[in-house]
């Protein structure tokens, strides 16, 4: 759950197991994903940001409170390194500024800021850059989760004083409560919960100054790896995306971005994906926006995307999608 292209398979192996009872339904998971459940048995596997939200947005259709139930699962152990490393904090409040210095490690689609308005500390989350169509999802999934973090850094549960959210009231909203047991406000300024400050100050029962140390240095060192690999990333991604109508090779990829063919394999590898996959999923996110233009016909999005026939872009779309061109359009 990386802040970045690329993040690992734990939402999509969660989304599964909340449907174990129906595994009929694993395909229709999966569909325009490019995730074949093998993959699901690697511990190493990276995938793109693009991948997990094709996933969710599949299993909102079968589920529509999957956000909150999500977040009922994702504890704080979810969250790799960062997570053992606030577990092992002094306080409360030294757990949470610790999460919020390295919010790449925490993986969350949105910005997360603490602040406090008189005796309360609001958390709240802004900034969401993606799929709009999942953005109530991934903000239900998403404070729930960093409300059951803090029950779990605590050993008991956080006394919520309050919960806000931008949007309108869902049918589902008698589900809440699980996740917030607080006053709940919607159609609100923000996104946001607020619990009494007064527990910034209490000291967390797997408090470990030796382990603390250990892992605050390997959260370091960690997020400088991650942020070296995406900028390195983002540029190959800038690059191709400025050439979709006739994309570089390899080679001449490896020109531009000044190594040789063999380092830039290399480092692709190290990042979990590969050339021809950056190029699909860039080629599959201008695809979709351009057939959501009713003035691009079909033939000149395969042009534009460098394909020299329309029938090879079909084919290549209805792998990406699981649906063709025309079918999406509609």
């Amino acid at each position: 759950m990386l802040h970045a292209h690329l993040t690992t398979l734990h939402v999509v192996s969660l989304i599964l197991e909340i449907f174990a009872t129906q595994p009929e339904l694993t395909e229709q998971l999966l569909a325009g994903s490019g995730i074949a459940a093998a993959d699901l048995d690697c511990a190493d596997t990276r995938i793109t940001r693009t991948q997990e939200l094709q996933v969710c947005a599949n299993a909102l259709q079968l589920r529509s409170d999957l956000g909150l139930e999500l977040g009922r699962r994702m504890h704080v152990s979810a969250y790799g390194m960062v997570g053992y490393a606030a577990l092992s904090s002094a306080t409360f409040g030294d757990a949470w500024r610790l999460m919020l210095q390295y919010p790449a490690l925490l993986g969350t689609y949105f910005k997360l800021d603490m602040h406090l308005e008189g005796e309360l500390a609001w958390v709240s989350a802004s900034d969401y850059q993606h799929s709009p169509a999942l953005e109530v999802f991934n903000l239900e999934m998403c404070l729930a989760s960093l409300k059951l973090i803090s029950d779990d850094l605590l050993g008991q549960p956080l006394t919520l004083s309050a919960a806000q959210f931008r949007y309108a009231e869902p049918e589902y909203s008698a589900r809440y409560p699980h996740n917030f047991a607080c006053p709940l406000q919607f159609d609100a300024a923000r996104n946001a919960f607020a619990f009494p400050a007064s527990w910034l100050q209490q000291p967390l029962p797997l408090a470990d100054a030796v382990t603390h140390r250990e892992m605050l240095e390997r959260c370091r060192k960690q997020n400088s790896e991650f942020n070296t690999r995406q900028a390195w990333l983002a540029r190959i991604r800038q690059l191709l995306a400025e050439q979709l109508t006739a994309p570089p090779g390899l080679e001449q990829l490896a020109q531009q971005m000044h190594c040789s063919p063999r380092s830039l394999r290399r480092h692709l590898q190290e990042l979990g994906t590969h050339y021809q996959e950056l190029l699909d999923e860039l080629r599959f996110e201008r695809a979709k926006t351009l057939l959501g233009q009713e003035d691009w016909p079909i033939c000149r999005i395969a042009e534009y995307l460098g394909f020299s026939e329309t029938a090879s872009f079909r084919h290549a779309f209805q792998r990406w999608s699981g649906v063709p061109p025309s079918r999406f359009r509609a």
